[in-house]
């Protein structure tokens, strides 16, 4: 299904692969609004529709975005509340980039007004799309598995400090997947020695992990935030590695071959 929010495959396992911030368009309408560095969208998470292209061989449902993150964040919440206190962050429809520094023109940044209507047009399309495919492989599967994928600069001292670790597993602290699924992953992790990773540290999962991680309801959600550094370059023009790539898919293609033969015990 072809759509100007979102692309979506069905597949036939219990697996949601969601990739809500890999969009680079911008409405022609807004692209005057912005700063002119905007328009070269280097906030995206870069390739991973691509990197992630095996997923539709192992049976996954991919639903990916069209729209770049700074028209609005779809892994935000709608009413726009923090989703890490005491730290730097960008907002459901940003103001700035992840460097700190103004998305906007001076005085054109948009309203709340706008904000819901952004939220009406772009944001609420996604998930309405993402909760009908998860209802979708409860009732075929018995359950679902949504893993949501994202990946970010190894360093962005406006919004961390230091570096990340190369791989960053969000489960809200355990609260959006079973335990055995949780454990099933972190040993899959704790089982290779090629990539730094940790489970619910800096990122636990934004929005889409924590509402749609239902586990008691047979819905099973976790957050993928993957450096840049495996798998591209971290300089413009943010191009793939073909050599990190090799490197890193065959531990992804696990990791989501996992994710298709889990079941709730």
């Amino acid at each position: 299904m072809n759509d100007p929010v979102f692309s979506l495959h069905r597949g036939r396992t219990p697996l949601l692969l969601s990739l809500p911030h890999v969009g680079t368009a911008i409405p022609a309408d807004l692209q005057p609004r912005l700063m002119p560095r905007a328009l070269e969208v280097e906030d995206t998470d870069w390739h991973l529709e691509p990197l992630y292209a095996f997923a539709r061989e192992l049976g996954a449902t991919v639903l990916a975005a069209r729209l770049s993150r700074y028209v609005v964040d779809l892994n935000r919440p709608r009413e726009d509340t923090p989703m890490y206190s005491g730290v730097n962050t960008t907002g459901l429809c940003p103001v700035n980039f992840f460097t700190g520094e103004p998305l906007y023109r001076e005085g054109q940044a948009p309203d709340a007004a706008e904000v819901q209507d952004r939220c009406a047009r772009y944001w609420q399309p996604y998930h309405d799309a993402l909760r009908q495919e998860l209802q979708r492989l409860r009732g075929e599967h018995g359950h679902a598995v949504l893993f949501d994928g994202h990946s970010i600069k190894s360093a962005l001292p406006w919004l961390f400090a230091g570096e990340l670790p190369a791989l960053n597993l969000g489960t809200a602290d355990g609260a959006s997947c079973a335990p055995s699924l949780r454990q099933a992953l972190g040993e899959l992790l704790q089982g290779q020695d090629e990539f730094s990773h940790v489970i619910d540290g800096r990122f636990k999962g934004g929005y889409i992990t924590r509402h749609y991680g239902r586990p008691d309801q047979g819905q099973h959600a976790v957050q993928l935030e993957m450096c840049w550094r495996c798998y591209m370059a971290e300089t413009a023009p943010y191009q793939l590695d073909g050599a990190r790539v090799a490197r890193i898919e065959p531990l992804l293609r696990r990791m989501l071959r996992l994710l298709t033969e889990w079941r709730p015990s």
